[in-house]
């Protein structure tokens, strides 16, 4: 079974959703590996685990973000209007 092809701004939509999905991913491991440096230097596990909480919020808030202006784009531009 073959892909329908893309138009352009499809393709740029999902390269730039696959950059966008590639930095999350990054930032979450950095807050990781800074959650562990931080118990490593003698902050309590709780302590550190708050502060994880804490710096995960955004990045999802960020992805469901994105997620949310790729639907919008994806739908044809007579439903964009009626969803404004």
């Amino acid at each position: 079974m073959k892909n329908k092809p893309q138009n352009a701004s499809q393709r740029a939509m999902s390269t730039t959703g696959y950059a966008y999905a590639f930095l999350l991913i990054l930032q979450t491991i950095l807050i990781g590996v800074n959650a562990e440096n931080r118990i490593q230097q003698g902050d309590s596990t709780i302590e550190v685990l708050m502060w994880m909480i804490n710096q995960y919020i955004p990045v999802l808030k960020q992805a469901s973000s994105f997620q949310e202006k790729q639907k919008k784009s994806l739908l044809p531009s007579h439903r964009r209007s009626k969803d404004k």
